[in-house]
């Protein structure tokens, strides 16, 4: 079972991805002066309280571990909910793995190159040795996420702190307001600033695994998103102060530049390292997740009936994690074979 703990791990290790490291350039250029981009970082964090407390209500009276999908299920029928599903097996929980994937793998590369297609092997390797660490069972996978929202958070505050403290009014001189930006500018903005949010709602899958699941989905889901909003406020006021306005509104990496100037080549080192254990990070949080899903399709549909074995010593899906494994694994193949990677 997971404690309030883990819920809130799990949550913090979903949400902040790699958006949080280069989106709020696009909202800077797309709001035009600092008070209109903070007014979107909060108004983001509020939209997602919102949706998080409709979730809540839902994973507390439904508690499944096949979370939207058994919304679906109650509210339009089966066959709307096999459609979610199968597109969840198959693209958005999979290819999500994948992309991480190739996220850490970009970073990975460029430390340490495997050869042609060294992008491609460390994004496999990632894949199987975290798919490898949940299938020894839900303890396992819970421990390493724990590990790694601390480590990520750590990384996010190391940003905030190299804002403030290290990235002096020299390194970062005064420039002039931006011309503010239209509405139709601001809505593209807070597109960008809810999928930098996005992914609070993969709590829902592990509902029916929470202990005292009645009070601790919302406590985790709020916890959660509080501390993930508290992070991106600072970092975005970080990267105002650290870089200016017109310089975060042209850049292209506002992380790596901010930690550039900073701290000069160790800054771009850690940065790698940041992006890359964010990017562990979120992958297996959707591994420990998007297997759930699975299960529950297999449970319902007997077509599907070799995913729905529930391994009750490991307390985890292990034929909906090993095919969620041999899909994430064939997107890593495909991108290799287009030489396109992410």
């Amino acid at each position: 079972m997971l404690d309030l703990k883990d819920a809130v791990a799990l949550v913090v290790g979903i949400v902040v991805g790699a958006g949080i490291f280069k989106l709020p350039a696009l909202v800077a250029g797309n709001t035009g002066d600092a008070g209109t981009m903070m007014f979107a970082w909060v108004l983001g964090a509020v939209v997602s309280f919102l949706g998080a407390l409709c979730y809540a209500e839902l994973a507390s009276a439904h508690p499944n571990a096949g979370g939207e999908y058994h919304f679906l299920e109650r509210a339009y029928g089966l066959e709307i909910a096999r459609l979610f599903a199968w597109a969840r097996m198959t693209v958005i929980a999979s290819g999500s793995i994948a992309l991480f994937a190739f996220v850490f793998a970009d970073y990975a590369s460029q430390i340490i190159r495997l050869g042609e297609h060294s992008s491609a092997i460390w994004a496999a390797l990632l894949v199987i040795v975290l798919s490898g660490i949940n299938l020894v069972g839900l303890n396992a996978g819970k421990m390493t996420q724990n590990l790694l929202t601390i480590i990520e958070c750590s990384g996010l505050v190391l940003i905030a702190a190299a804002g403030f403290f290290f990235a002096g009014p020299d390194a970062a001189p005064t420039e002039a307001a931006p011309a503010a930006a239209s509405g139709g500018a601001f809505g593209l903005a807070m597109v960008f600033v809810l999928l930098t949010y996005g992914g609070w709602n993969d709590a829902a899958y592990l509902s029916a695994e929470i202990k005292d699941g009645g009070r601790n989905i919302v406590r985790s889901l709020l916890w959660g998103l509080g501390i993930v909003a508290v992070l991106y406020l600072l970092v975005s006021l970080a990267y105002l102060k650290g870089l200016g306005m017109g310089a975060l509104m042209k850049s292209e990496v506002p992380a790596a530049d901010l930690l550039q100037r900073a701290f000069g080549g160790t800054g771009a080192a850690l940065m790698s390292v940041i992006v890359g254990v964010s990017a562990i990070t979120s992958a297996n949080a959707t591994i420990l997740t998007g297997a759930r899903t699975n299960y529950a399709l297999g449970r319902d549909w007997t077509l599907f009936r070799w995913l729905g074995r529930w391994d009750g010593h490991r307390a985890a899906p292990i034929n909906a994690m090993l095919t969620q494994a041999v899909i994430s694994l064939a997107l890593v193949a495909f991108g290799a074979f287009t030489r396109k990677g992410f």
